[in-house]
């Protein structure tokens, strides 16, 4: 299918199948004529030429780790959890839309590559990517989807875009006139993909002003290749990142590959099939990086210990782990963060999002959330990203390995790089 022969289809939600609708190039487009609800508008999705995911998930860990460190900065003695693959495709849905300025700042702080395959044809062999890691013992869901106010005119060719990048069609909520109602359909849909784990990510007060919303959501249940023995989990101190003594719960365990480089251990945990691993981060001594200080880990350090970790089987080391059971939690507003990244100009008046539609205005809003759950069968992990944009009318408001310190882990594809998942425990005590 070529470009100059796409047509643009409306869908109803869920179950129900909407009618098609005209509508090609970069104009606005049409309106839905199927039952009432959210309806949902579906550009057309081309295939494009194929092109490797590795560099998408080189710059999605680097991405990560700049916010990791940079939250860390804000709050050195919490536990941290994110999604860098759900908060970098939430922002890459707002990114497809942005010009000029705007399109330069966000492709610095994303780390977006500067070179090889057209934009769009990468960020679809990451999507494909990403959906190929499920399979027996793994399931990995992701769904992004963007929300407008019925008033609101998208063009079509943002709609090709986000499609063809992300498959993701945008639904017509209430957002300027009801945001109670807006946030409730929303968050109704954010709980389904994350299997419940996430339920409240909007409220009514949070969509003040906000036209537009792009939403990410991801969801993940690996069992480890090889399963912690629950009769091992014993009570152990750990030193937290204020310097105090606590109880955790440690699974013990081995034999797994394990690295030294740059201050840091590394210890590489495969779940079933091969496809994914987690990577858990030790500082290598007590004084070292990360401990009462935040980590700052460099992508190229983390990528270079992953390297020498290689493929490793469940029995591909020699290394025994004791690592604690956490079940972690965050929500935040990402602005302040992005914008002391380098993201700023986004979301001021100088913001260019005139690629979703002449209508956009400035980004008011970036919320994520995510949980991450390690036991002894294996993890399960969730995150919602929801990026919200007013009208260019009325801008929104701004606004053995021993893990007994803190430390990092990093979910990654074992093919792609891909980080899944990234959290700094600093208490494991703590959710």
């Amino acid at each position: 299918m070529n470009r100059t022969s796409r047509v643009a289809a409306w869908v109803a939600t869920a179950a129900a199948v909407g009618s098609l609708a005209g509508g090609c190039g970069s104009g606005p487009a049409g309106r839905p004529s199927g039952p009432a609800g959210p309806a949902i508008v579906r550009g057309a999705a081309i295939t494009e030429p194929s092109a490797s995911p590795v560099p998408y998930g080189a710059s999605d860990l680097a991405f990560g780790l700049d916010v990791l460190n940079a939250w860390c900065r804000q709050s050195p003695q919490a536990n941290i959890v994110l999604s860098p693959a759900s908060l970098a495709s939430g922002l890459g849905l707002a990114y497809l839309g942005s010009r000029g300025s705007t399109a330069r700042a966000m492709a610095a702080v994303l780390h977006l590559p500067a070179a090889g395959a057209t934009l769009e044809a990468g960020l679809q062999a990451r999507a494909r990517a990403l959906r190929a890691l499920d399979g027996p013992g793994v399931t990995v869901a992701e769904a992004d989807q963007v929300w407008a106010d019925p008033s609101l005119r998208p063009l079509n060719s943002y709609l090709d875009a986000v499609a063809t990048s992300y498959d993701a069609g945008l639904g017509q909520v209430p957002l300027l006139t009801k945001p109670g109602v807006a946030a409730s359909q929303i968050n109704a849909a954010i709980a389904s993909a994350t299997r419940g784990h996430i339920t409240h990510l909007l409220s009514a007060g949070s969509l003040r002003g906000v036209g537009w919303l792009l939403t990410d959501a991801l969801y993940l249940h690996a069992l480890w290749a090889s399963p912690f023995e629950q009769a091992m989990t014993s009570p152990a101190q750990f030193t937290t990142a204020a310097g105090q003594r606590v109880q955790a719960d440690y699974l013990h365990g081995g034999y797994f590959a394990s690295a030294t480089a740059d201050g840091w251990t590394a210890v590489s945990l495969p779940y079933l099939g091969g496809r994914l691993a987690m990577t858990a981060l030790l500082p290598s001594s007590a004084s070292g990086p990360g401990l009462a200080s935040c980590p700052d880990l460099p992508a190229t350090a983390v990528a270079a210990l992953i390297s020498r970790l290689g493929s490793s089987g469940p029995r591909g080391g020699d290394t025994g782990v004791a690592l604690p059971k956490v079940s972690l939690s965050s929500k935040a507003n990402m602005m302040t963060l992005l914008a002391s990244l380098g993201m700023g100009v986004a979301f001021g008046p100088q913001a260019n999002f005139t690629g979703i539609s002449p209508e956009a205005g400035s980004i008011g809003l970036i919320l994520h959330a995510a949980t991450l759950q390690v036991d002894e069968q294996g993890t399960v992990a969730s995150a919602a990203t929801a990026v919200g944009i007013g009208t260019a009318a009325e801008p929104p408001a701004r606004r053995t390995v021993v893990f007994d310190r803190p430390y990092v882990l990093l979910i990654t594809g074992t093919a792609t790089g891909e980080p899944l998942f990234l959290a700094r425990v600093a208490n494991p005590d703590l959710p």
